[in-house]
């Protein structure tokens, strides 16, 4: 199927959005860690702190976005899940593994998504890429008229839970076992890393399926 004439979405601004909220999620809390211990404060203290930055800005995003649907389920539950951990007492080295625990939560719910209407890659990808890039529009028409491209966005969720599972898993070996203040700094570095292989990958996948399928 060729695809004409497709009206873009709305939303281009949103890879600027999704990057400053990366900046806010992730920079700023790691900034604010390694501040408070030059500042001279322990550990305990300044992990708290910048974990609970981080539950700030989710209760802010929280409070935003009220209107609920597939993917806004997932980044409100996220959300949630974020704050709720943030105000659980425990070690140094519990607070550490703390992004262990949303990126599971995070894994399982992308292979739960399979069940779903619609599973949770195409949700994140479609903002950023209908009618962009040379991705055609009407994805919806596109989801009730071939399975190839139902089957390549399950098959897409498989792929980011597996690979954030495997990212949690890591991320806790790395909170139980390399010294305290390390691991903030390469927790970021694994969720950079995380992020670049599966997008690769992904991309990959996708473009291999589409040359294949050549109706799109």
């Amino acid at each position: 199927m060729t695809t004409t004439n497709v009206e873009r979405p709305r939303s281009g601004s949103r890879p600027a959005r999704l990057a400053l909220r990366l900046a806010v999620d992730v920079v700023a809390p790691l900034g604010l860690y390694y501040v408070l211990r030059a500042a001279g404060v322990g550990v305990y203290l300044a992990l708290l702190l910048s974990t609970l930055l981080s539950a700030v800005t989710s209760i802010g995003s929280l409070i935003r976005n009220r209107k609920l649907n597939g993917l806004s389920t997932y980044m409100t539950t996220m959300m949630l899940a974020s704050v709720v951990v943030s105000f659980i007492a425990g070690s140094p080295r519990f607070l550490l593994a703390k992004e262990a625990w949303l990126t599971g939560l995070s894994g399982v719910w992308f292979l739960l998504s399979l069940r779903a209407r619609r599973p949770l890659a195409y949700l994140y990808t479609r903002p950023l890429l209908e009618g962009r890039l040379r991705w055609p529009g009407a994805w919806d028409e596109l989801w009730e008229r071939f399975p190839r491209w139902r089957r390549m966005w399950r098959v897409s969720s498989v792929l980011w839970g597996v690979g954030t599972l495997a990212d949690a898993a890591l991320r806790v070996v790395m909170a139980y076992t390399l010294p305290v203040d390390a691991v903030p700094a390469l927790g970021t570095a694994l969720y950079s890393a995380t992020a670049f292989v599966l997008i690769v990958v992904n991309n990959v996948y996708y473009i291999v399926v589409r040359v294949r399928a050549k109706q799109w």
